[in-house]
């Protein structure tokens, strides 16, 4: 098996743990949803902490090494953990509530997987161009949102399509803050740092505005152990091995498919169906989503060139 085909079946398999993640989202709605968050984030944490040990150790074998030296390179770690880590738990929380309040994995997957839309929307105002292909995106992502959230016409959106829109939005600041951030800055520890933010923060948070309990962290411990083992600690170096040595737009197209495991696993699991009107409004939310990471430029320059 060469490496891209073996990369772009551990990219697939990413897409399919942060899909059914939903599913355990949803099946934890029955708890605060800062609670859940914590719980899966404290749960991150103690997997990365150990993932960051064995990419130091295999990167000691190759004579590199990525520890911070230097003040300076630490207060940056320290400063990228801190957005990154505000702006993920923002965005996670927002997901989680609005799961908690309307619990279809199949509407909470395809809304979030609107920031891959919205990212290079948001690119326009930090100067980056603009092009056919993302207004057509957005305009085919727009109608696909009507069709999904408007059962009952204009002004009928749900208050949990609000809060999943918002986390759309705010998962878009923080992908343009990890890009940012990511070439300064160890991409492992900027994870590790970023989680360990979201569960400082999402405990506060419980703290403030829920009654967290043992019992509540028993009953839903199965749901809480899948999102904080698989979806956030083995799920994101699945995606770091992944996307090694891997076109970037193939990479995306690869993890769009998170969002059509959410709709599968909420049917399969769960039992959820969707209406006609529904799904076809999935259907366009997901081609909106495929075609702003469809390589077409690229495209046309290797036709001119052959």
């Amino acid at each position: 098996m060469n490496t891209q085909t073996k990369n772009s079946l551990l990219l697939l398999l990413c897409s399919f743990i942060w899909g059914t993640a939903f599913v355990a989202q949803s099946a934890g709605s029955g708890m605060g949803a800062y609670s859940f968050l914590a719980g899966r984030s404290w749960l991150a944490v103690l997997v990365l902490i150990p993932t960051v040990l064995v990419f130091d150790a295999i990167r000691r074998k190759n004579g590199t090494d990525a520890k911070p030296k230097t003040a300076a390179e630490k207060k940056k770690l320290l400063a990228a953990g801190f957005v990154c880590g505000t702006l993920l738990f923002a965005a996670s929380a927002a997901q989680q509530i609005g799961i908690t309040i309307n619990p279809s994995t199949a509407k909470a997957g395809f809304l979030t997987a609107m920031y891959v839309v919205l990212v290079p929307v948001f690119g326009l105002f930090l100067g980056r161009k603009g092009s056919a292909q993302l207004w057509v995106s957005m305009v085919v992502a727009v109608l696909g949102l009507y069709l999904l959230c408007m059962k009952n016409g204009f002004g009928s959106i749900e208050s949990s399509d609000w809060l999943l829109l918002s986390c759309a939005v705010l998962f878009s600041f923080q992908i343009i803050a990890v890009d940012h951030f990511s070439p300064q800055v160890d991409g492992v520890r900027l994870s590790l740092a970023e989680f360990l933010v979201v569960s400082v923060e999402s405990t506060a948070a419980a703290l403030l505005f829920e009654a967290p309990s043992a019992a509540q962290f028993a009953e839903n411990a199965l749901p809480i152990l899948y999102c904080g083992i698989m979806s956030s600690g083995v799920a994101y170096t699945l995606q770091i091995l992944g996307q090694r040595d891997l076109n970037p737009a193939i990479a995306s197209l690869i993890m769009c498919l998170e969002s059509v495991f959410s709709a599968l696993g909420g049917w399969m699991l769960l039992h959820q169906n969707l209406s006609a009107r529904e799904v076809f409004g999935c259907v366009l939310i997901f081609a909106a989503v495929v075609l702003a990471q469809l390589p077409l430029e690229m495209l046309r320059r290797v036709k001119k060139a052959s």
